[in-house]
């Protein structure tokens, strides 16, 4: 028996593979397919650079010779004329990231799984997960052979393997898309600074991608319609079909001319769907086995390797400490599907705000008032909580979005002020919060802390010092009153507890969760 098995050695299964087995664990991968092998969404985003560093495997990404990539150009929104937005106006540690070749830039993370200790199986499948009282126990390979472990974490990709299994796997009702990609050789793309980034372009039947790569390698595809683009192929072929929609986005048609595809078109639908439960006893599904979302803002990596980040630590959680494994299993949840909802709404609203074509495609993508979620609502979740920021900032601002979503981007932006006399305030839990208990991550694993919750917004971890202010702060008692009372029960000077008391409260109020009669509200900075 092993520790864990992980089904799938992409991203998602190779970076859990490597955090599971520097935890200590006995790590199996099973891996279908002999590396390097055939895979799309070459694009990263600055954040998954982070976490590939904190497993050890960027400075192999960053001498491989992938193309730089500092951010998007798009041909989409309110016009069609090209616009472009850089990960330097947000990000200070990573102002740029890598267009990469797939079967290279998995390959690497594999290859590191094995060197730190992970025993890695290519070219083996799993046929199904094991279960004995509706607990996983492991593998039945597909040769037949049976392999135990105490937990099995489920990377198998879009194949979701234990989510068609158990019945999980729901695709996306707004998303119902159809994508075809090829590649060609020695297409001019964007000129500098541009060069390196990702070139998305709105048309008549869906929209269009070019991902300049190394080697002079363009990666192109089409985003259209499933059941107009499973018609069309039916009738011309999907080679005709690629071809015509290609055409039909005049500024990539340019850019590839009459050159012609490399090697086939490929063609993958429904790309958007998500697991109704990712986690079960023994049981963790992430990456695409779990969920995956539109890939108009190249989220797939980054929802595989932060989920398997967040997946390892749920599984050290449960192996190593069996109060907290169903709470873990309850907070890695969470946390991955707010991911998830980050992503699939900010797509969702991008998709309705598009008003550069006028056609089939685009009319059943806006969002109207009858929809199932009011504008505001969508936005909030697109935004989590927070004000829209970066890139997420530009391109809403390019989009033609109804106008409650402004108003609730101003609302949102302007953000409470503490009043002066901090010590002297009386502040109160905002309504519809409340503090809990619960499983919040830590140092490679959950642990048990405190976290403020309340409907529509992300769970918000909070220090112990904090969640003792927070649970006195009933609008009766100051500042210095609580400050005084935690200071006491703790053994620490009030002279160290207070001015850490002052600046939490005046964070607390800013972020909505404490509120404070007569604070004033801080007027928006402008986004011009």
């Amino acid at each position: 028996m092993t520790d864990v098995v992980v089904i799938g050695g992409g991203p998602a299964g190779s970076t859990a593979a490597t955090l599971l087995t520097r935890a200590g664990l006995d790590v199996t991968v099973y891996e279908r397919k002999t590396f390097p092998r055939p895979h799309v969404g070459e694009s990263l985003l600055p954040a998954t650079l982070a976490i590939l560093d904190d497993i050890g495997v960027l400075p192999l990404i960053e001498a491989e010779g992938f193309v730089r990539k500092a951010g998007a150009t798009m041909s989409w929104g309110r016009t069609g004329e090209p616009w472009s937005w850089y990960f330097r106006e947000t990000n200070r540690r990573y102002p740029t990231s890598f267009q990469v070749w797939r079967p290279r830039f998995d390959q690497i993370l594999l290859d590191h799984s094995r060197a730190v200790g992970a025993d890695v199986h290519e070219g083996v499948g799993v046929r199904e997960v094991l279960f004995e009282d509706e607990r996983a126990t492991g593998v039945r390979l597909d040769n037949g052979a049976v392999v135990r472990a105490r937990m099995v974490v489920d990377a198998s990709g879009q194949q979701s393997l234990a989510a068609r299994q158990l019945g999980l796997k729901q695709w996306d009702g707004f998303f119902r898309n159809l994508a075809l990609y090829a590649y060609f050789d020695d297409c001019p793309h964007l000129p500098p600074p541009d060069d390196g980034n990702i070139f998305i372009e709105s048309a008549q039947g869906g929209w269009t991608w070019k991902i300049p790569l190394a080697n002079n390698v363009s990666s192109v595809g089409a985003v259209v319609d499933r059941d107009a683009g499973v018609r069309r192929i039916r009738e011309v072929g999907r080679a005709a079909y690629f071809a015509e929609q290609v055409a039909a986005a005049t500024r990539t048609a340019a850019m590839i001319g009459d050159r012609q595809p490399s090697g086939p078109v490929t063609v993958v639908r429904d790309w958007s769907y998500a697991a109704s439960r990712m986690t079960a006893p023994g049981l963790t599904l992430v990456g695409d086995a779990a969920c995956f979302v539109d890939p108009l803002f190249s989220t797939g990596v980054h929802l595989a390797v932060s989920g398997a980040h967040l997946a390892a630590a749920q599984v050290v959680s449960a192996l190593t400490d069996a109060t907290i494994a169903a709470e873990a299993a309850i907070a890695y949840e969470r946390l991955y599907r707010t991911q998830y909802e980050h992503f699939h709404q900010l797509a969702r609203l991008f998709y309705a705000g598009n008003r550069s074509v006028d056609s089939y495609f685009w009319a059943t993508r806006r969002i109207t008032a009858e929809d199932e979620r009011s504008p505001r609502e969508a936005f909030v979740r697109a935004v989590s909580g927070q004000t829209a920021a970066g890139y997420e900032r530009s391109v809403l601002s390019r989009a033609e979005l109804p106008a409650t979503f402004d108003t609730a981007l101003t609302e949102m932006q302007r953000r409470p002020s503490a009043p002066d006399d901090i010590a002297k305030a009386s502040p109160r839990l905002a309504r519809g919060l409340e503090l809990i208990r619960t499983a919040v991550l830590g140092e490679n694993r959950f642990e048990w802390g405190y976290a403020v919750r309340g409907e529509g917004r992300d769970d918000v971890p909070v220090s112990p010092l904090v969640a003792h202010l927070l649970h006195n702060a009933n609008g009766q008692r100051t500042i210095a009153q609580i400050a005084q009372a935690i200071a006491t029960e703790i053994s620490r000077p009030i002279a160290e507890i207070q001015p850490i008391a002052e600046r939490a409260t005046r964070l607390l109020i800013e972020d909505r969760v404490l509120l404070c009669e007569g604070s004033a509200r801080r007027a928006p900075r402008s986004t011009s």
